[in-house]
């Protein structure tokens, strides 16, 4: 059974482009291995060996990417002012607010405020609507919000 990723239109694009850099790199990593490769002994040439090893991590992306957009799954924001997949939330705790979206885990980058729907804030949001109030278990401790907006 294949895995599939839900993921936002936005994140979606954001792969094709990241895979369109990728396959464009192809050629200056093959240049550079043709290039080691005539410094003499391949056992032990360091940049021969270095070449190789990027020429794996780039290949090991690629096909990571084009797995997620070959199972991908489009989500799409709720319409029910509940917190879903693809909701952006505004919370409020004292005079602090914070927005997330919330987003499968292949896009989740919480430096962003974009948040998975399976880490431990994303499951304690997902449902609530406007005016409810949610507490956040945090490695600081327990935080509470009051939802001010979901979009």
């Amino acid at each position: 059974m294949k895995k599939t990723y839900q993921i936002t239109n936005e994140g979606k694009k954001e792969l094709e482009a990241e895979l369109t850099e990728l396959k464009s790199r192809r050629g200056e990593v093959a240049d550079k291995i043709s290039e080691a490769r005539d410094f003499g002994d391949l056992s032990e040439n360091a940049e021969y060996d270095a070449a190789r090893e990027e020429q794996g991590l780039l290949e090991t992306r690629i096909a990571e990417i084009e797995d997620i957009l070959n199972n991908a799954e489009i989500i799409k924001a709720s319409k029910k002012g509940a917190i879903g997949l693809g909701s952006h939330v505004t919370l409020k705790t004292g005079n602090k607010k914070v927005e997330y979206t919330i987003v499968g885990p292949v896009e989740a980058d919480p430096l962003e405020g974009r948040i998975s729907n399976e880490s431990p804030i994303g499951m304690a949001l997902y449902g609530k609507k406007i005016d409810e109030k949610v507490t956040i278990a945090t490695p600081k401790g327990d935080i509470s919000y009051t939802v001010v907006s979901v979009g």
